[in-house]
């Protein structure tokens, strides 16, 4: 997917606000996906992307967090952990899976769809400049920070 158009959407926020990604065309877009609302993993990820925003706004870049979870959960979820950052809602999948997030897993000997803690970086053109896929939380969003620093042509 790096070098390639990153696949176009449109998805409501925590406020039933609809989201398109071309309404960031000309700025940096951190999109991540994670798979719950209100889990340890993924309510950590949240915190440290909020924790970090204002760094992020320096470097012209939106932050995007999608999951399958409603508008209603995501609404909650912002409200519990005090979250600046934008949440969408994907219950059908779709942009999950566009990105290839939606993977099969596996826990306790179950296996079951859902979706892979990913981040994507998608420049200023729509196009994806950066992948992780399997991310885990722990000093991931200082990692994130760095590369697009770097892939801004700073250090």
């Amino acid at each position: 997917m790096v070098g390639e158009k990153a696949p176009e959407f449109c998805l409501p926020d925590q406020d039933g606000k609809e989201v398109c990604l071309k309404d960031f065309r000309g700025k940096w877009v951190v999109l991540y996906f994670y798979p719950k609302d209100n889990t340890s993993g993924c309510t950590r990820e949240a915190i440290d992307f909020t924790e970090n925003l204002k760094d992020f706004e320096k470097l012209d870049a939106v932050v995007l967090g999608v999951s399958k979870d409603s508008v209603k959960s995501h609404k909650k979820f912002q409200e519990k952990h005090g979250l600046k950052i934008t949440l969408l809602s994907d219950p059908e999948h779709r942009v999950i899976e566009a990105y290839g997030a939606w993977k099969l897993k596996k826990r306790y000997g179950r296996e079951y769809y859902g979706t892979e803690r990913s981040t994507f970086i998608i420049d200023p053109e729509g196009v994806i400049r950066h992948e992780w896929r399997n991310v885990k939380v722990k000093g991931h969003v200082g990692e994130v920070k760095e590369t697009l620093k770097k892939l801004r042509g700073e250090s």
